[in-house]
């Protein structure tokens, strides 16, 4: 069987495309296409229409890819970008015109819940009482479960492309009184989930994102050409250097550190800052990184369903209409399937 999830973010669209052997997703393909899509956010919460136009375009291509590696099912979302916009239904309908796809939006909390059942499912029962931190662009998830499903899983608006532009906006270095108020804002967000995750006493802290592999390389974790299996750390010490070494670069200097990608230099600050502040917040001295997040975890909810239909959508479902949760469009008849995308 041939799965894809379909990943609309704040930076790009990414599709990924797995193998599933043993009940296990296996990366068979991977595509992203750079979108920006946070660099077309009004300050009134809108997405522009050249924004929305773009994000539409790049569905459509990962839509064809898609097909042409004759994937049984396709799973499309939207994260926090286009889920808080405050035109989130027109951004919606211009992606549906322009690339056939209803795209899901998936509330914050959900998000939070399926990548902890994917960093549940990397690192194993062994990891004990588990809590779960990820950056996006747009929201930090949260997460902390003792068994196979979080006991509480949430969503803050505390993600690095979000903050950027609201405390940290220009390519500037950013003032300390800028970054204070940032501290603040982000300390004052976090104060109850912080002391719920004290409370708890996780045995271990895993830590999901882009953002957060970023700053662990930056840092000194081995770099992703070294494979998913090699571990991973980011200790909170190293972090709060990595904090002041980025607020005193600007966007293009920061772009020629070891990890960070020119696609998120001017988030970095922002995103260090959210890092550091809520392993402070709740007493995590050092977190393990997982290769595994939000789309592993839609991958393994619908094989743990065992076919059931969970995934969310706000129209019905129609064979083969280029829905989000319908399989995708493929030749016929059904021929055996390569490691290769179809000609």
């Amino acid at each position: 069987m041939r799965l894809a999830v379909l990943d609309a973010g704040s930076n790009s669209v990414h599709l990924l495309i797995s193998e599933v052997a043993g009940g296990v997703p296996l990366p068979a393909h991977s595509l992203k296409d750079p979108v920006h899509l946070a660099e077309h956010v009004a300050t009134d919460g809108t997405v522009s229409p050249e924004g929305a136009r773009r994000l539409a375009a790049a569905v459509a291509r990962a839509r064809e890819q898609a097909g042409r590696w004759r994937c049984d099912r396709l799973f499309a979302y939207a994260t926090a970008v286009v889920r808080d916009a405050a035109n989130r239904d027109e951004v919606l309908e211009t992606v549906r015109t322009g690339s056939g796809m209803r795209l899901a939006v998936l509330p914050g909390e959900v998000e939070a819940e399926l990548t902890f059942l994917a960093a549940r499912r990397w690192t194993g029962l062994r990891a004990g009482p588990m809590a779960l931190l990820d950056i996006g662009g747009g929201s930090l998830e949260v997460a902390f479960g003792r068994g196979a499903v979080p006991d509480f899983a949430l969503s803050l608006p505390l993600g690095a492309g979000r903050l950027t532009r609201e405390f940290l906006p220009g390519k500037d270095r950013p003032t300390r009184a800028a970054l204070r108020e940032l501290r603040e804002y982000v300390r004052a967000t976090l104060k109850d989930v912080a002391a719920r995750v004290r409370w708890e006493e996780p045995h271990t802290v895993v830590a999901t994102s882009r953002m957060f592999q970023q700053l662990a390389r930056l840092c000194g974790a081995a770099p992703g050409r070294d494979g998913p299996f090699v571990a991973r750390h980011l200790a909170r010490t190293d972090l709060k250097a990595a904090v002041r070494r980025l607020s005193e670069l600007t966007a293009a200097e920061r772009a020629a550190l070891p990890g960070i990608s020119a696609a998120r230099c001017r988030q970095a600050p922002a995103g260090a800052v959210v890092a550091h502040q809520a392993m402070k917040s709740m007493g995590i001295d050092r977190v393990t990184l997982c290769p595994w997040a939000l789309r592993e975890g839609v991958l393994l909810r619908h094989l743990e369903q065992g076919g059931r239909d969970w995934w969310p959508s706000p129209v019905p479902r129609h064979e083969n209409d280029g829905t989000a949760t319908t399989p995708v469009n493929r030749p016929s008849p059904r021929v055996p399937r390569p490691l290769a995308p179809a000609d």
